[in-house]
């Protein structure tokens, strides 16, 4: 039997969902009209899935900046000659290309010489777009892929303001982007940047369809989860009760134990459904020494 292949998002963020796919797709339904995923972020799922019309949205519109810009192209070629173009203006390393680290920095730096020689023009690149309209995605995926974890963090002014990562422009980098513009090409695609609540509002959904969910978790120390509180935690419960009237299937992945906290509140309330240990993968941005993470998978339907 042929193995299955497992695409991964051009995002490559810690802690997405990649690794979890399989483990994920052996509770999801196998027949899906409406695939509808509240909150995207780097899409790791939605490209795995089959469903005839997706419809991915998240409140982050830097985020959905991204996934607009990279599924507009018809062809990778022509987005990756933009990007090798601007990495050859700002002189960042491009294995792929062939362009590395000269030897005596990677014998002086053996863990960081990605990091200390790009700093110099991540740091040119990052005030260009600051001091500009922002509205050159590329610059701002590039960004993304030679920042600090590969995530996207901005200041109170909107300006991004993560130092580089020891990184690099990379032949993953390069399938991760040819794999993702060819399956947004195939696949019908709506996409949305509101309100989680909102985006739900407007989409008729019945028992054919099927609704992912993995909001920020209210226990854990990510960047992203600062945005989140019990309130709305208690909110995204009761909107899951009502989809279960209406018998709409979903699955919710979510947190409920995290160094020594747990989510007594989540875990009362999933007791009613189906709940699934999920084994958890992540190094969490502040402790990558951090391994008491309990991630589970709820979900109102039988497998």
């Amino acid at each position: 039997m042929k193995k299955e292949k497992f695409i991964r998002s051009p995002f490559f963020y810690t802690g997405d969902k990649y690794k979890l796919i399989p483990e994920l797709k052996n509770y999801f339904p196998t027949e899906i009209n409406k695939f509808v995923e509240p909150f995207v972020g780097g899409g790791s799922v939605f490209l795995n899935i089959d469903a005839k019309i997706f419809y991915e949205n998240d409140i982050d519109k830097n985020i959905m900046s991204i996934h607009h810009y990279l599924s507009s192209f018809k062809k990778v070629e022509d987005l990756l000659n933009i990007l090798f173009a601007k990495i050859n203006e700002y002189q960042f390393t491009c294995s792929y290309k062939g362009k590395t680290v000269p030897q005596e920095l990677k014998e002086k730096y053996v863990k960081t010489y990605f990091a200390k020689y790009n700093a110099d023009f991540y740091k040119r690149l990052k005030e260009k777009y600051n001091a500009s309209d922002r509205s050159d995605i590329a610059d701002l995926y590039l960004l993304l892929i030679y920042g600090f974890n590969r995530m996207l963090r901005f200041n109170q002014k909107g300006e991004f303001n993560l130092p580089v990562g020891n990184v690099d422009f990379n032949q993953n980098a390069v399938d991760a982007l040819t794999n993702y513009v060819n399956l947004t090409n195939k696949k019908n695609i709506q996409w949305s940047n509101e309100d989680y609540k909102s985006f739900l509002s407007k989409i008729s959904l019945d028992e054919n369809d099927f609704v992912y969910l993995d909001p920020p978790y209210l226990i854990t120390a990510s960047e992203y989860n600062k945005l989140w509180n019990q309130k709305d935690d208690d909110e995204l419960m009761a909107l899951l009760d009502e989809l279960n009237k209406r018998k709409i299937r979903f699955a919710l992945s979510d947190v409920v134990e995290y160094k020594g906290k747990e989510n007594t509140k989540l875990l009362d309330w999933a007791k009613k459904y189906n709940i699934y240990p999920i084994k958890s993968n992540y190094i969490n941005y502040h402790d990558n020494s951090i391994k008491s993470f309990s991630e589970v998978l709820i979900t109102n339907y039988g497998k």
